[in-house]
């Protein structure tokens, strides 16, 4: 899948070059590790949306990258919200996401 007629990692890239050239300038806001942390949301969210088939884990990958970002910016996320909403997550894809696709076989496998 492409976004804007190009690969996903050029996409990425350009967005983490022009947040590192933001920093370098002193732009408010937007320091190194500002620059870093929004760089992995963005990658994470555009991986997971460009991987195909769906992966559960890539979406915890956004949680984790998220609760990252904002706590670059002063909030304080307890580590037990952060799992909260991964299992969230994993939850939702079992149940209407990943789950549904999958269809039992007729011949369950042997003991041994």
């Amino acid at each position: 899948m492409k976004i804007f007629g190009r690969e996903p990692a050029l996409v990425i890239g350009g967005v983490g070059a022009l947040l590192t050239v933001l920093a370098s300038l002193n732009v408010p806001g937007i320091d190194a590790g500002a620059a870093a942390a929004i760089t992995a949301f963005a990658a994470a969210c555009i991986i997971a949306a460009t991987t195909r088939p769906v992966a559960p884990a890539l979406f915890t990958a956004v949680i984790a990258a998220g609760v990252a970002l904002v706590a670059e910016y002063g909030m304080n996320v307890p580590d037990g919200v952060t799992g909260a909403l991964s299992a969230a997550v994993l939850a939702g894809f079992a149940l209407f996401g990943i789950r549904p696709q999958v269809t039992p076989t007729s011949d369950p496998m042997p003991l041994s």
